[in-house]
């Protein structure tokens, strides 16, 4: 049973048990605005802490890739308004993102496509039957986890190399090479990548490879790229964690001094490695979608949340820090998919004392700082 403390007595309990920590987690921030985010890289440097956010369990193979090899990508506004061809690979935006094909990309009418649906070619590559393959033009059904092989492939025959097998991924030559036909005669097209693609065997070499043949369609035509992000800001984060740190997420302060190693500092694998202490959620629900045995290691040591809903995480925290909720009950930034910036506006009060992130890590920080004679 949980019971009601003032914020004073909240904070100094979180601060206590994050001064003592040995190796303590600031994790999340990808629902929150980049005011808190900055805040929270702030905390994490006084702790000597590890810092991370979602997308080192969603789109941080992208980062790497896009660090290896760059991104031919634009704005949502800009395949609106332009795209003749549309594909979304390992992604369900029926889904996942329900709004985003009515908005940016099949049935809306851009500039250049009145027409919206009619004007525009739909492929989905997924292994499963989703609901989004099931309204495309074409589907590509290819084998689970065989993405580099199918991409590869593609490229091959782009570059007029005649491949000595039959079937590749579970599609026939004949079928890829209409494929990249289809690709190569479009007038502008984007390829939307997701999960399917990040967390399949070969993880970021996929989207390294993705990124190549959409480099390589742009001697043909007009191509681009875009993942397909999840949480609202999860984007957000990784700017504020790069402009602040040099690195986007799995950050290590350990030395005095920001460090990067996905797989050494990355939440999961520290947790699955009983490494964390402490932890300290923002905006985020790792009890939902991280392994069971991290989720244990997580619950098994204090773990403060500051959330405003009830999540498996929220409600086996020892310590709750209510905010306002970023774009309704307090203002903010915040970047789309397309990296984008946003301003949030508010639209309500905030109920009871309810503080907004950025003020409750503030105020924590101050504590902290006063704490440890700073």
């Amino acid at each position: 049973s949980y019971k009601e403390v003032s914020w004073d007595e909240a904070l100094n309990k979180a601060a206590d048990l994050l001064i003592k920590a040995k190796r303590p987690l600031l994790y999340g921030f990808s629902s929150t605005e980049c005011e808190a985010q900055r805040k929270g890289v702030e905390l994490s440097e006084i702790l000597g802490g590890i810092l991370d956010n979602t997308a080192s369990v969603c789109h941080g193979p992208s980062l790497i890739a896009i660090q290896e090899v760059g991104v031919p990508t634009s704005t949502l506004g800009e395949y609106k308004n332009r795209a003749d061809l549309i594909i979304f690979w390992g992604s369900n935006p029926v889904h996942a993102h329900p709004r985003h094909l009515g908005r940016y990309s099949q049935f809306i009418r851009g500039y250049f496509r009145k027409d919206g649906r009619n004007d525009r070619y739909l492929i989905v590559v997924d292994p499963r039957n989703t609901h989004t393959a099931q309204i495309a033009d074409l589907h590509i059904q290819i084998n689970p986890s065989e993405d580099y092989e199918l991409v590869n492939a593609m490229r091959a025959i782009l570059r007029g190399t005649e491949l000595d097998v039959e079937v590749v991924s579970g599609i026939s030559i004949e079928d890829i090479k209409k494929l990249v036909e289809t690709l190569k005669s479009c007038n502008f097209g984007v390829l939307f990548f997701g999960m399917g693609l990040t967390q399949s065997l070969s993880h970021h070499r996929n989207v390294d490879t993705a990124i190549c043949l959409v480099r390589e369609l742009n001697d043909h035509t007009k191509f681009l790229l875009t993942p397909m992000r999840g949480h609202y800001n999860v984007a957000g984060a990784n700017q504020v964690f790069t402009w602040q740190t040099g690195y986007p997420y799995s950050i290590d302060f350990s030395k005095g001094y920001p460090r990067f190693n996905p797989g050494e500092f990355s939440s999961v694998d520290l947790l699955m490695r009983d490494e964390i202490d402490v932890s300290l959620i923002v905006a985020s629900d790792p009890a939902s979608n991280f392994p069971a045995a991290a989720v244990r290691n997580l619950f098994k040591h204090p773990l403060i949340s500051i959330e405003p809903h009830h999540t498996p995480t929220s409600v086996n925290a020892d310590i709750i820090l209510p905010p306002a909720i970023a774009g309704i009950e307090c203002e903010g930034t915040a970047y789309r998919m397309d990296s984008v910036p946003l301003r949030l506006r508010k639209v309500k009060e905030a109920p009871g004392e309810c503080l907004t992130d950025e003020k409750i890590l503030e105020r924590l920080i101050e504590v902290v700082k006063k704490k440890k004679g700073e």
